[in-house]
């Protein structure tokens, strides 16, 4: 008889801090995680904020941070974040856009805690995690 196989790396196991990365272009979600993987994060990525959507909503414990860019296909940027807040009100969100500035969100009640503009570089981008999850 054999012995049952136990996989550690199950994200059950996993006790990296978990960052869900949005954005329709793959070649962005595949930069988020290779910046910040090697920093400890574990990275779930999703080219649809649809799915992301219904993932966050069953993700338990929440992702420490979302890092989803602005302009997307089936819903913004913006409308994931109220979205997620809905669900977890203190859910730490990274907005990335190269299309609009931080003018977009300066009137919203629903604001990102902080705004990238594309294109960045690997440092900001890993600078920036680690000062919202330091918060």
């Amino acid at each position: 008889m054999s012995q049952p196989s136990t996989n550690n790396k199950s994200p059950a196991n996993d006790s990296r801090p978990l960052v869900f990365a949005v954005d329709d272009e793959p070649m962005l979600l595949e930069l988020v995680a290779l910046v910040l993987e090697p920093l400890g994060f574990r990275v779930r990525t999703f080219r649809d904020p649809d799915t992301a959507m219904r993932a966050f909503g069953l993700t338990t414990p929440p992702p420490a941070l979302i890092v989803t860019d602005y302009a997307m296909h089936t819903m913004n940027g913006m409308d994931l974040i109220q979205a997620c807040r809905r669900i977890h009100p203190r859910q730490k969100v990274i907005l990335v856009s190269g299309t609009v500035d931080e003018t977009i969100y300066r009137n919203a009640e629903c604001k990102p805690d902080r705004f990238l503009a594309k294109p960045y570089q690997a440092k900001q981008l890993a600078d920036l995690v680690r000062a919202i999850l330091a918060e």
